[in-house]
C-alpha cells in the first residue's frame, strides 16, 4: 500500500495538518506500506523530519488549492503509483476535492467542521468528542466515517510515551508550554514573561516551539531572561516525553489535544483559531482541561493566571487527569491506517 499525503504547514496555518498526517503515515509504514508527502508550503524543519522518517517529499510550485496545485497533486499520485490519497487542510474547495476524487483513487479526508457539505472522500476522519452527531451523511451518504476520539491520530513517539510508566502527577515538576508548530498569535514569549517569574520554587517551564514560529527572537529573549526556570525545546522529536513529564500543560487547542488526552496530562487549552473552538469546548465539558480564548485581549495574562491557579491545586489536577482515562487510547492512527488498507484491498 502506497499512500500520498497532501497537507501544508507554515506560519499562518501552523503544523497540525502535517503532524496528524505524519501520525497516520507512520502507522502506514508499521503496516508494511509506503508513505510520501506532497506540499505547496512546508517549513524546512518539517521537510527534514518527514525525510528522516523515510518519507519522500514532493514540493508543489503552485498556490495551495489552485488548479495548478490539483494538477500537480494528481500527477504526483500517478507517477508514484499510489493507491490512496490522504487530504488534510482547509484551503481545498469542493471543486478541488471533486477533481482529486476524479483520479479514481481511494481518498481519505480529515475534516474538523462536519457541516454536511460534500467532502468527496470515501473515508472521513473527525476525532472530536461529538463528531458522530454531526451531519456528515447529508452530503456524504456512502463515505466510511471514522469519528470520535478512537480515531485521534497520535505519532509513534507519543503513543510510546502514553504506554510508558510515568511519575504520579503530583511529583512532576515541569509545566509544559506549547502553541503549536507556528504559534500564529505570538503567545509563547508573552506567556513566558508572565508565567516564569511567578512559578513556585522548584518548578520549571518546558517550552516547546516549532520551526515555523515567527517571533523566534522574542522567544529566545524571554527564555534567556528566565533561563534558571525555562527550558527551551526547538522542533523536538520528544514531545510525548515532555507531555508525560508535565504536571500541567498550556497548549494550543488542536492536534496536541488528543496527545495530551492519551498521555493523561491535564491542560489549559488555548484556542488560536476559530475552527478549534467547538472541539475545545467539548474537551472542556469532559472536565479534563480549562479553556482560554487566545484571540482575545489580555490572553497571555489570563493564560498565566489560569495555569498558576491549577498548579496550586494538585487535587483538582488529579481529578482532571482521572477524567482522561479511556478517552483517547492512542491507537487512532493505526485504526485509520487499517481502514485505508481495507479500502484499497480488492475484495
Amino acid at each position: 500500500m502506497r499512500v500520498l499525503f497532501r497537507a501544508d504547514a507554515g506560519a499562518s496555518i501552523g503544523a497540525g495538518h502535517v503532524m496528524r498526517c505524519l501520525a497516520v503515515a507512520e502507522a502506514v509504514q508499521e503496516l508494511g506500506g509506503d508513505a510520501l508527502f506532497a506540499a505547496a508550503s512546508l517549513p524546512p524543519a518539517l521537510d527534514e523530519r518527514l525525510r528522516a522518517a523515510g518519507m519522500a517529499v514532493h514540493r508543489i510550485d503552485a498556490a495551495p488549492g489552485s488548479a495548478a496545485d490539483l494538477a500537480a497533486t494528481r500527477a504526483i499520485a500517478a507517477e508514484a503509483g499510489t493507491a490512496a490519497i490522504v487530504l488534510d487542510g482547509y484551503g481545498f474547495s469542493e471543486g478541488w476535492r471533486a477533481g482529486l476524487d476524479g483520479t479514481g483513487l481511494r481518498i481519505l479526508a480529515f475534516d474538523d467542521a462536519g457541516t454536511g457539505e460534500p467532502i468527496h472522500a470515501g473515508l472521513i476522519v473527525n476525532a472530536a468528542p461529538d463528531a458522530a452527531s454531526l451531519p456528515y451523511r447529508k452530503g456524504n451518504p456512502d463515505a466510511r466515517l471514522l469519528l470520535g476520539p478512537n480515531y485521534a491520530p497520535l505519532r509513534r513517539e507519543v503513543r510510546e510515551a502514553a504506554a510508558a510508566a510515568k511519575l504520579p502527577l503530583e511529583e512532576r515538576g515541569g509545566l509544559l508550554v506549547t502553541f503549536g508548530g507556528s504559534d500564529p498569535l505570538g503567545l509563547t514569549a508573552p506567556v513566558i514573561e508572565r508565567l516564569a517569574p511567578r512559578l513556585p520554587p522548584g518548578v520549571w517551564l518546558d517550552v516547546a516551539v516549532g520551526g515555523a514560529v515567527r517571533d523566534v527572537a522574542a522567544v529566545d529573549a524571554a527564555a534567556e531572561c528566565f533561563k534558571d526556570s525555562v527550558r527551551l525545546h526547538r522542533d523536538t522529536p520528544r514531545m510525548g516525553r515532555l507531555m508525560a513529564q508535565a504536571g500541567l500543560a498550556v497548549s494550543a487547542a488542536g492536534t496536541t489535544t488528543g496527545e495530551l488526552a492519551a498521555i493523561g496530562t491535564p491542560a489549559v487549552l488555548v484556542t488560536i483559531a476559530d475552527n478549534q473552538l467547538e472541539a475545545a469546548r467539548q474537551s472542556e465539558a469532559l472536565g479534563w482541561c480549562a479553556l482560554v480564548a487566545g484571540q482575545t485581549e489580555g490572553a497571555p495574562e489570563r493564560i498565566a493566571d489560569v495555569a498558576l491557579e491549577l498548579w496550586a491545586d494538585p487535587a483538582r489536577r488529579r481529578i482532571m487527569a482521572d477524567k482522561l482515562a479511556g478517552i483517547v487510547d492512542g491507537q487512532g492512527a493505526l485504526r485509520i491506517a487499517r481502514a485505508l488498507a481495507e479500502a484499497v484491498t480488492p475484495r
